[in-house]
């Protein structure tokens, strides 16, 4: 079982880039962890946002399997406090498949991109930048198995 993180675009900011490797070295104690970066998708000055979404879904299904359980981090997806989210990622990686989490561009994701995924989670009904929000969500995940694994990373 492998957990994958898809996301729009690169890091730019050298303070967010830290943070996240330091929770991706963590991870790697715990499970098979892969960030996967697209491009930035371009599609001129006038932004056709439909086109945009539906370039960008093209490329991030390229990255999935068919079996994998894509999981959208969408504002409009289930919150969870950190031990609901462990107990979440728990029954998902109890399956055996794969588990990829996608962060979409800035216009969110196209249709079928709904349709395909298995869940919808909201980190936070605050709106974060995207590069933000990988922090965000690796440090979350870094927390969520130290939770299964009981491990004092998490104060109750």
């Amino acid at each position: 079982m492998k957990i994958k993180l898809i996301a729009i675009g690169k890091t730019d900011e050298s303070y967010l880039k830290e943070g996240i490797d330091k929770y991706l070295k963590r991870l790697k104690h715990y499970a098979s962890f892969e960030l996967i970066i697209i491009n930035d998708v371009k599609v001129g000055k006038k932004t056709n946002v439909i086109l945009q979404k539906e370039l960008e879904e093209k490329e991030i299904l390229s990255k999935v399997n068919t079996n994998d359980y894509l999981i959208l981090l969408d504002e409009k997806g289930e919150e969870y406090n950190s031990v609901g989210f462990s107990k979440f990622l728990q029954k998902r990686m109890n399956s055996g498949n794969d588990i990829v989490f996608v962060i979409g561009g800035p216009f969110g994701f196209s249709e079928l991109m709904y349709e395909r995924a298995i869940a919808k989670v909201g980190l936070s009904k605050l709106t974060f930048s995207h590069q933000m929000v990988r922090l965000f969500f690796v440090e979350q995940l870094y927390r969520a198995f130290t939770i299964l694994k009981g491990e004092k990373y998490h104060n109750q």
